[in-house]
């Protein structure tokens, strides 16, 4: 959970005192009816706009950064673990171009026993340990990808719809 969820606990805590009293008000006089309806509006709008503007905060939390890609490749597949991938954006949180600092694991090889990573695909996982996206080897070393994050890895076909957002506790071997 996010550090703003208490303030939406609150507010939830708030909008069910008003709606509380709203119903004990019901026996009272229509001015006094009145007066608590603007005040329940009043409450309304309040909520409205503290949800609009914590949706905001959560989604700026949310942006990726071409570190978190960076940390997404290995902890998606064990072959690119200890290649230290470095990305830049091509596409602001969607799409990330990434290069490693050392080629995979050898896994992926031709008939002669070459590295064969170009076009090879691979999930991606987040720090909560979920599918987050994939990428796509550039080169037969497997020193360059292509990375995509959420939907456009479906779209690119890395990964499938439901695989994106499944958890992955440790990353994908072989």
């Amino acid at each position: 959970m996010t550090e703003l969820d208490p303030k939406l606990h609150a507010l939830g805590d708030r909008l069910e005192r008003a709606a509380a009293a709203d119903l004990a008000a019901g026996a009272q006089p229509v001015a006094t009816r009145r007066a608590r309806r603007v005040s329940r509006r009043l409450a309304v709008i309040v909520a409205v706009l503290a949800i609009g503007v914590t949706g905001v905060a959560i989604a700026a939390d949310q942006l990726i950064s071409t570190g978190d890609v960076a940390q997404s490749m290995p902890a998606g597949t064990l072959a690119l673990a200890g290649t230290e991938p470095t990305c830049t954006v091509v596409t602001k949180d969607v799409e990330f171009h990434c290069v490693l600092a050392r080629p995979p694991a050898s896994e992926v090889t031709d008939a002669k026993g070459n590295p064969a990573w170009k076009g090879t695909v691979e999930p991606t996982a987040d720090a909560s340990k979920h599918v987050n996206g994939g990428c796509r080897s550039l080169r037969n070393d497997g020193l360059e990808w292509q990375c995509y994050i959420g939907q456009a890895a479906v779209d690119q076909k890395i990964i499938g719809p439901d695989f994106l957002g499944e958890p992955m506790p440790a990353p994908g071997q072989g």
